[in-house]
Parts: C-alpha cells; sequence; structure tokens
C-alpha cells in the first residue's frame, strides 16, 4: 500500500503520462502506469510535476517592512540603502521573526521550499541574526533556509564589520557574504573579496557575495572573485549574485571574463525583478536593461541560478514569492525566448538553484525525498507563460499546500460555459499534417 500515488503527471525533462508512487516520505517509483494500491490518489491531469522552486538570492531581514519607516518615493537603490539605514535603529527581533515566517507561508504556498537569505551583520545588536536562526530552526520541516553573514555596508567601509560577521559566523550562519563594489576604492573592494574568502576557507564555508551590483562597467570585483576562488582552491562554492556591471562591459573584455569565471566553477546568481528595476537609472536613452549576460554565461557552461532578491522592502514595493515571475522577468529581460532558453530559465529556478545551494536530495527520482509541486500547466514553457497556480505543494510526501485549479465561468451565448488558461497552450502538428 503506497501512501500516495501521483498519476498521468508530466515532468520538467519532457516525459509525459508518467506515475508518481510515494512512501515513507520518497519517490519509490517514477514509471507509466503504476499499479499499486495507495492510500491517496491525485489525478495530475497531464499537468506539470516540478521539483520544488529555489530562491537562492533573498532578503528575508527586511522582507515585507515596505512602508517602515517610509515608503521609498523615488524607487531608487540609493533611496532604499537609506531607507534601510533608518529601519535598522527600529528593528525588534519579535518583527523581524514575524515578517519572516509570514514571508514563508506565502512561500510555501507558491511551491517555494528552499531559500538562501543574506543578513545584515553592520548592526553591533546582530539583532537580525538572532532573529533569522529563530526563523531557521522553526522553519526546517518546510523550508531548507540558508543564512549569508552580509557586512552590507561594506566589509572596510562599515566598522566593526569584520568583527560582527566573525560573530555571526560563530553564532551557526551558514555562508560568508560581502559587498566588494560598495568599499571606498576599488582596492578596498579586492582587498575584501580577498579577506572574505580567506575567512571562508579557514571556516570551510561557502561564499556568496554580491558583486558588481552597479552600472559601472569598471567595477570588475568578479574578477578576483574568480581568481581568489582558484588560489584558495574554492572552486564550487563561490556564488557571485547580481554581477549587472557585465550588461556594460565592452565585449572583449567580457570574451576574457565568461571563461575565468567557468574555471572557477563559480554559480552566477542574476536577480531580474531587482536588476532591471534599480540598474540603468542614471540613464536617458538609450537605457541600459541592467541584467548581466544570462544567455551567455549559460553557454559557457557556468551554473546560472535566478534570485528573487526582494519582496516588498525598501529596495522593492512589489514581489510574490513567486520564482515564476522571475523566470517570466529573466525570459523577456535577457531575450531568453527559443524554446529551448525558456526551458533553461525554468532551470534556472530549479534545479540551478538547488545546484547553487548545494541541495543534494533535490529532484524527482527515485529513492530521493518525495518533495514537488504539481503546477496547472503542462510544461515548463506554460508554467512560466501563465506563472502557473501551484495545485499541491509536498514536501517528504506530505501536502502541505493545495489550491483549486484558476477556472472562470462565462456567460457567453455559443461560446464554453468556462475557461482554463492552462487550456490555450500550443499543440505541435504531427508530421504530415496541415491545418
Amino acid at each position: 500500500m503506497l501512501d500516495l500515488l501521483i498519476k498521468n503527471a508530466n515532468l520538467p525533462d519532457g516525459r509525459t503520462g508518467v506515475d508518481i508512487a510515494v512512501s515513507d516520505g520518497t519517490f519509490q517509483d517514477i514509471a507509466p502506469a503504476i499499479d499499486a494500491q495507495s492510500q491517496k490518489t491525485i489525478d495530475a491531469s497531464g499537468r506539470l510535476v516540478s521539483p520544488p522552486f529555489v530562491d537562492p538570492h533573498f532578503h528575508m531581514d527586511a522582507t515585507l517592512s515596505l512602508g517602515q519607516p517610509r515608503l521609498n518615493r523615488s524607487g531608487t537603490l540609493l533611496e532604499g540603502i537609506a531607507l534601510w539605514g533608518e529601519l535598522k535603529p527600529l528593528l525588534t527581533r519579535e518583527a523581524v521573526v514575524e515578517r519572516a515566517l509570514r514571508y514563508c507561508d506565502l512561500a510555501v504556498s507558491r511551491g517555494l521550499l528552499s531559500i538562501r537569505s543574506h543578513v545584515d551583520v553592520c548592526d553591533e545588536r546582530l539583532l537580525a541574526v538572532d532573529a533569522l536562526i529563530e526563523v531557521r530552526e522553526k522553519v526546517a520541516p518546510y523550508i531548507d533556509l540558508q543564512l549569508v553573514a552580509f557586512p552590507q555596508d561594506g566589509l572596510f567601509r562599515s566598522p566593526d564589520a569584520e568583527q560582527n560577521l566573525l560573530r555571526a559566523l560563530d553564532k551557526g550562519v551558514d555562508i560568508v557574504g560581502g559587498i566588494p563594489h560598495f568599499e571606498r576604492t576599488m582596492l578596498e573592494g579586492a582587498a575584501s573579496v580577498q579577506r572574505l574568502c580567506e575567512i571562508a576557507t579557514e571556516r570551510g564555508l561557502p561564499v556568496d557575495m554580491h558583486c558588481d551590483e552597479t552600472d559601472d562597467p569598471l567595477s570588475r570585483h568578479i574578477e578576483t572573485l574568480a581568481a581568489e576562488t582558484v588560489r584558495l582552491g574554492l572552486q564550487g562554492r563561490v556564488a557571485g549574485s547580481h554581477l549587472t556591471s557585465m550588461h556594460s562591459m565592452d565585449n572583449y573584455y567580457v570574451s576574457k571574463l565568461i571563461p575565468l569565471i567557468a574555471e572557477a566553477e563559480i554559480h552566477a546568481i542574476p536577480n531580474p525583478l531587482i536588476n532591471i528595476t534599480l540598474q540603468g537609472r542614471h540613464d536617458t536613452y538609450p537605457k541600459r536593461r541592467g541584467l548581466t549576460r544570462v544567455p551567455e554565461m549559460l553557454a559557457a557552461g557556468i551554473n546560472v541560478a535566478l534570485g528573487q532578491d526582494c519582496c516588498m522592502d525598501p529596495w522593492y514595493s512589489m514581489g510574490s514569492a513567486d520564482m515564476l515571475e522571475v523566470a517570466h522577468m529573466a525570459v523577456h529581460v535577457a531575450q531568453m525566448t527559443s524554446i529551448e532558453a525558456m526551458k533553461q530559465a525554468f532551470d534556472a529556478v530549479t534545479v540551478n538553484s538547488a545546484r547553487a545551494m548545494g541541495l543534494d536530495d533535490y529532484g524527482i527520482e527515485k529513492g530521493k525525498p518525495a518533495t514537488c509541486v504539481l503546477l496547472q500547466a503542462r510544461d515548463p514553457v506554460e508554467a512560466i507563460r501563465l506563472k502557473a497556480n501551484r495545485l499541491a505543494v509536498l514536501r517528504n510526501g506530505e501536502i502541505i499546500a493545495q489550491a483549486e485549479p484558476q477556472v472562470s465561468t462565462l456567460n457567453l451565448a455559443g461560446r464554453p460555459d468556462t475557461v482554463d488558461p492552462a487550456g490555450y497552450a500550443p499543440v505541435e502538428n504531427p508530421p504530415g499534417k496541415t491545418l
């Protein structure tokens, strides 16, 4: 007797009409027409069953704080930074915990079950660090939450930032962060990359740096990060987030830089919603998009994972914990509209992001934890197009969130009674058939 049997599902790799057997919290079998009794059966009806969504770059200490202590009237990065500076002294541990937990509720409903959050350590109290460590423990049964010690005001620019970062790591924060382009000089930025990578090496920890989040084509700290990664033997354990300066760099330099990133096995984490919003603000026209060179890095074999970055906070007044919204923006801004590229965008919010976060038990495979999402869409491209409804979210074989299909009722003479947006998926003509 199975615990759960999902019938007639499609998978992101292109398999269709498969059954998925679940027992003891794991995938027992994945095959067509599994003949077995189960305590519960879900008819996927040809819909997509995907591994859960993964957000490799977020700021949970600030989430849902929009309007406190005031709104970002200009919508710019600099006003957002100033706002966060005003808000930090007013934070309480209880408020940070409550907002983070509310956000995690929303994330679960969206099938987002793994999140890497940067947490500001440029506060002597380390209040946000303690709050998010508490949240990490509370959500552990349903969300994998990784924390990055982030010296948000600059490792050297902010007094005691290094000491605070080390204290945060001692408390159990998982990853070493940085922001070299925010240091006072390019030399100090490069020195901060070197120092932070050395700290990570000494402690056996990964690195995830906000790197070159600027329109300045001469901001080249990703080059230093790649060099330090190789020097210290950190290949595969380092992520460079944002990398927006690459959008403005000349092609000759990028032709050198991309192979260096690939050689260092650095995970690239662009954040399409925020990059398209905050970059290019000094431009009139032509106006730069700001998103880094996603297709080029994918073509070079670099693991590109897309992050959400912000949700209703001082920097971004929108957001909804929807990684399909992130992929949807990437498809448009990076002009990833080929069939293969759209599938790559889906991978960038699932398998690629899981790889960037080092999630070993991720994926729909026999013997792995039965953690997945049933979407109101037929395939990954349709899921992105529709930002598809999550009909069921499973964690270790347990259904932890459900929703009814989104279907509208029509009152039009001679037309159908209902409309299902997922019913508009294109069907490719069989060979030799004409319409």
